[in-house]
């Protein structure tokens, strides 16, 4: 059991380390093209594959990181630090996109002429190496894979989007397509970005985690046989996927042995849909006030 983890760990590791160099190498490529065929567009869809860049390489990272367990200075280990790189990537992306507008806007009203050629050339190879990450992280069972799966699909989506714009222009004289297709881009991109800044900041904040109903929890535990009734009951995310649960129970000045772990059994039951990496069940008895109470 214990190889067949580490071997999937390493699996998964594997597999964002290739989508990562798939995905910065295209993003250096870009960055000149978009230069070379004076293209907003292709310079926002690189803002995009850089952030792309940034959450593969620090997910490449912290999954090696993430093995490392406790320590003496973070004893819940060190999952937490990814809501720190998904910070950063988030300050990235937002500062990059004001870039692209203050650049893409002047441009509406005087377009210069993009070299469609060129801007298809990118395009099509934007979606062969995006569409090849895709395929490199597909199937996977962590959320993080998933994440990362759906972000570089929205690449291949925003290279879609350049591709039509670059054969239009390659037909007809519209320059204009080439900032409206950048401002597009980048309405999506900050759509995405504070949208996920606002989840990161909820779990820096230990908000409950959105998909779970915590007072649907509590009136599970209260209803459990043998339980009078619970307080301080917790839960907070590590990172988003992985959460922490702590809860009191008060039950009755007779309760034995037995009685209780059956109890501690059923809290835990109550639990099981949620991917749990802590779980503290406090026992109280009901003529043992609880020395946390005010």
């Amino acid at each position: 059991m214990s190889h067949h983890h580490h071997h999937h760990v390493d699996s998964t590791t594997g597999k964002i380390k290739t989508a990562f160099f798939l995905n910065f190498a295209f993003t250096i490529i870009e960055i000149i093209g978009g230069l070379l065929t004076n293209s907003m567009a292709i310079l926002s869809d690189a803002l995009h594959d850089l952030g792309d860049s940034l959450s593969l390489g620090l997910a490449w990272f912290l999954q090696k990181f993430s093995k490392k367990g406790t320590s003496e200075s973070f004893s819940f280990g060190y999952r937490r630090f990814s809501l720190l790189a998904a910070l950063i990537n988030s300050i990235v992306l937002i500062v990059g996109s004001i870039f692209i507008f203050i650049e893409a806007v002047p441009r509406l009203f005087d377009p210069p002429e993009p070299h469609a050629g060129g801007m298809l050339a990118v395009a099509i190879l934007g979606i062969v190496i995006n569409g090849a990450a895709v395929f490199r992280l597909r199937g996977g069972d962590s959320m993080n894979q998933k994440v990362l799966t759906w972000h570089l699909l929205e690449d291949v989506l925003g290279w879609i989007a350049v591709l039509i714009a670059s054969v239009i222009m390659m037909f007809f004289d519209v320059p204009i397509l080439d900032p409206v297709a950048s401002i597009g881009i980048t309405l999506f991109i900050l759509y995405n970005v504070v949208k996920n800044l606002v989840q990161t900041m909820k779990l820096f904040l230990e908000a409950v985690p959105s998909d779970v109903d915590l007072k649907r929890i509590i009136e599970k535990i209260n209803d459990l046989p043998g339980v009078l009734s619970s307080h301080h009951t917790h839960l907070w995310s590590l990172d988003g996927e992985n959460h922490a649960f702590s809860t009191h129970v008060v039950v009755a000045g007779n309760a034995g042995k037995q009685e209780i772990c059956t109890i501690k059994e059923g809290v835990k039951n109550t639990l099981e849909s949620i991917q749990l990496e802590h779980v503290t069940i406090e026992v109280e008895y009901e003529d043992d006030p609880c020395g946390l109470e005010t």
